[in-house]
């Protein structure tokens, strides 16, 4: 079973809501950061690389987070009300690219597009073709990643 036969009657749903109010609505996107603790972080994925301060001889220790990431677009009138998810696409990491290091070293405009950045425009098109009339359709808005620690 896929994610998308699971979120097919929620966005069903949604696209009704969206079809009974009138105006424009907004598109807010965020991605979120689900974080497990597992002795085998391999059986899950892996969200991000943090610094964990200095040992003992001043050298910097780094861990990696094992997790899910969460990218979602959550369809609200311009009045406030939520209608409810748009488009939400889950994903895990496998290496991290060093985009951020290539870019001190090349034009940044030359950088090609992190995986972030075309969820974001991924999720803007799921969003619209789901919902239809994208003249209603704001600009979407986005929100910096957050964090919820679960134990698994």
């Amino acid at each position: 079973m896929e994610e998308a036969d699971i979120l097919r009657g929620h966005f069903a749903a949604t696209r009704a809501r969206y079809d009974d109010c009138r105006g424009q609505i907004l598109l807010i996107q965020d991605t979120m950061e689900f974080s497990y603790q597992r002795a085998n972080t391999s059986a899950i994925g892996l969200t991000k690389s943090v610094n964990s301060g200095q040992d003992k001889g001043g050298r910097w220790r780094h861990h990696t987070v094992c997790g899910m990431l969460m990218h979602s677009s959550l369809a609200v009138t311009v009045e406030g009300l939520p209608l409810a998810l748009a488009a939400v696409k889950f994903w895990t990491r496998k290496t991290f690219k060093g985009t951020a290091q290539l870019k001190k070293k090349i034009n940044p405009i030359r950088v090609p597009i992190e995986k972030e950045s075309v969820r974001l425009l991924d999720n803007l098109r799921q969003s619209i073709e789901r919902l239809g009339q994208p003249e209603r359709c704001f600009i979407s808005v986005t929100a910096k990643a957050t964090s919820t620690n679960c134990i698994a």
